[in-house]
């Protein structure tokens, strides 16, 4: 198993370390793992994109101090607080068609363990009218997790966002950047580690999440970048 730790030097370079990341475990067989601080930045989808209220919404990210991105993957607007923790674990597959469920059932089974071991006892679901609604989500007194999931031709790619002590913070973001949007959302359906009444120090959880996804298998440690990350907040 492969580990990268650290975060790179700017939003797009994050994607670019896990789409390589990707693109190895594909001609090598090796599965890598990686859970960072992202930058603070506001991740838009494709839906958000082609919503009337998409520009709207981005001024609004840009007042709180959030960088408006968009990505090419993935559900509605998430927001990266400088202590919320991205994960994301790359797999080989022999056959892109199958495994799909499996794959998911096997992360957040591993996403669960992590919660477990910082003192959560997290629940497969999610409130209504969470942030990035999906139907791989874990949940304690509010949305803690969501899980997605890319597939090429020879790897797959399961990722997602865990909110660690930064539940006000997302949920102060989100609430007029959904109303922009014209998107159901309720600040309250917002979990954190921390809010559960788990160890919500952001390092604390990437290590988890990271020893989670690892398991007992031997690890080989690489380094992204390491910085100082800004803990910055509104």
């Amino acid at each position: 198993m492969r580990v990268l730790r650290g975060r790179a030097e700017t939003v797009e370079d994050d994607r670019a370390v896990v789409a390589a990341m990707l693109d190895r475990t594909g001609e090598t067989g090796e599965p890598a793992v990686r859970a960072w601080r992202p930058h603070r930045h506001l991740a838009f989808g494709r839906r958000d994109a082609a919503n009337d209220g998409y520009e709207r919404a981005r001024r609004v990210a840009r007042r709180a101090n959030y960088r408006p991105v968009e990505r090419s993957v993935g559900g509605r607007a998430v927001a990266y607080t400088g202590r919320t923790v991205s994960f994301a674990a790359a797999v080989p597959i022999a056959d892109q068609r199958t495994g799909l469920e499996d794959r998911y059932e096997w992360a957040t089974d591993r996403l669960a363990e992590a919660f477990r071991s910082l003192g959560v006892a997290a629940e497969a679901g999610e409130p209504p009218n969470s942030f990035c609604p999906g139907d791989h989500s874990l949940q304690r007194d509010g949305k803690l997790a969501g899980v997605a999931q890319r597939v090429q031709r020879d790897a797959a790619l399961v990722a997602g966002v865990v909110v660690t002590d930064d539940h006000a913070q997302v949920a102060a973001v989100l609430d007029p950047v959904y109303d922009a949007l014209a998107v159901p959302f309720d600040p309250a359906s917002v979990g954190s580690v921390a809010k559960a009444g788990g160890d919500g120090d952001p390092d604390a959880v990437a290590r988890a999440v990271e020893a989670a996804f690892v398991g007992g298998d031997a690890a080989t440690v690489v380094s992204v970048g390491d910085r100082e990350i800004d803990d910055a907040g509104p």
